[in-house]
């Protein structure tokens, strides 16, 4: 059982707050986190896909109320919209007997109609968390000797990463993607052809990291750039897809505009593409371009809350991977290279005359941090991940 980093912040939030909405993409290992806070309080767990849960919450506005003093958590809420302006009385009607406590643990699978329903029924008496795939923190301790590359290789979803062998791992996150094409996509209101999703979600595998080109996209899939947009927004609402904005301060250059997309799981990156072993991953093409989604995904999931990430680009060639902006305006500049004798590029050292960074990175897959010239360190990404969640206020 590997230790979920999230747990403390739900437990915390639901001393505060009568309402928590845990999202997070499917098989991320919501459910497994909610029944363990429901050992460590006295809950009453409901799942929405069952029918006889789905039952007791025909008249919710009656059943409910009978459980307060006590959680209640219902998994797969975005199947029962209907239930949050019920909630939002419930909660009202709570907080007048005394209860100001969590009431309400709900877990669903990431959307914006959730979120919207969410948001405008119960403002002001909701907290928000996302659970993501394992990181690198979380699986350091899980037995492997070093946990990064297979980490990398099978990505964080639990099942996937903790698979007997590759094989079954690979076969896991194939199956994976084919049930979100046939039923959770379908469920959430798109009518998009399964296979027109699943070579969209392909080329956006090819082209991990690269700077979103909706017109070229939309040519070779045969639709508008308006349709390759709404696919982009649909798989960034499920949590599949990250869209990392560019930096826009105002600096006296010409910056790029266009947010780069990544697929957020390398592990699903490699099985979209067919990559089954690590041989055959450092083999391809896309080597570099995957570490470096992997990378950013590692260090925004450990990233301290109201940390944003950006990437930096100029037309005269200066560039950061991943720019780590911090509450009160501290920059954090990241390099990443799959290069054993890590060198930041010339881009980076004009990126960083131009932002002056607090501190400055090249995130390598060896060992040991060690010091570089510019007041660079080579940071293996554990080290990295681990200096960066430390900043986190006690």
């Amino acid at each position: 059982m590997i230790q979920r980093r999230l747990l403390p912040a739900v437990l915390r939030r639901l001393q505060d707050t009568p309402a928590v909405v845990l999202l997070g993409p499917r098989q991320a290992g919501k459910t497994t986190l909610a029944l363990t806070v429901a050992e460590a309080m006295e809950a009453v767990y409901l799942d929405l896909e069952s029918e006889q849960d789905r039952a007791k919450l025909m008249e919710a506005e009656r059943y409910l109320p009978t459980l307060f003093g006590r959680l209640a958590i219902l998994d797969e809420v975005h199947r029962a919209p209907g239930l949050f302006p019920v909630l939002r009385g419930l909660i009202d009607r709570a907080r007048r007997q005394g209860h100001r406590e969590g009431l309400y643990l709900l877990l669903g699978s990431a959307s914006l109609d959730l979120l919207r329903q969410s948001g405008e029924s119960l403002a002001g008496r909701v907290s928000y968390l996302e659970l993501r795939p394992f990181d690198v923190l979380e699986v350091m301790g899980a037995g492997e000797p070093d946990p990064v590359d297979p980490l990398w290789l099978r990505g964080g979803f639990p099942e996937s990463f903790l698979a007997r062998d590759d094989a079954k791992s690979f076969q896991w996150r194939l199956d994976f993607v084919r049930t979100y094409l046939e039923r959770d996509v379908p469920q959430f209101g798109r009518r998009i052809p399964a296979e027109t999703l699943r070579r969209f979600w392909t080329m956006l595998a090819h082209l991990q990291g690269s700077p979103l080109n909706a017109s070229e996209l939309a040519r070779s899939l045969g639709v508008s750039s308006k349709t390759v947009s709404a696919y982009v927004d649909l798989l960034a609402d499920l949590l599949l897809v990250r869209r990392l904005p560019p930096w826009h301060a105002n600096v006296r250059k010409r910056l790029a505009k266009t947010p780069k997309v990544y697929v957020r799981d390398s592990g699903l990156v490699h099985a979209l593409l067919g990559l089954r072993s690590l041989d055959a991953l450092l083999g391809h093409p896309i080597a570099g371009r995957s570490w470096e989604g992997f990378v950013v995904e590692n260090l925004l999931a450990v990233a301290p809350e109201g940390v944003e990430g950006f990437y930096y680009r100029t037309a005269g060639g200066a560039e950061i991977d991943l720019l780590l902006r911090f509450p009160g305006g501290p920059l954090w500049a990241v390099e990443i290279k799959r290069s054993l004798t890590p060198k930041p590029a010339r881009g980076f050292h004009s990126a960083c005359s131009d932002l002056e960074p607090q501190r400055r990175f090249v995130v390598y897959p060896g060992s040991e941090p060690y010091p570089l010239s510019g007041g660079v360190w080579a940071a293996p990404l554990p080290f990295l991940a681990r200096e960066l969640a430390d900043q986190a206020a006690p």
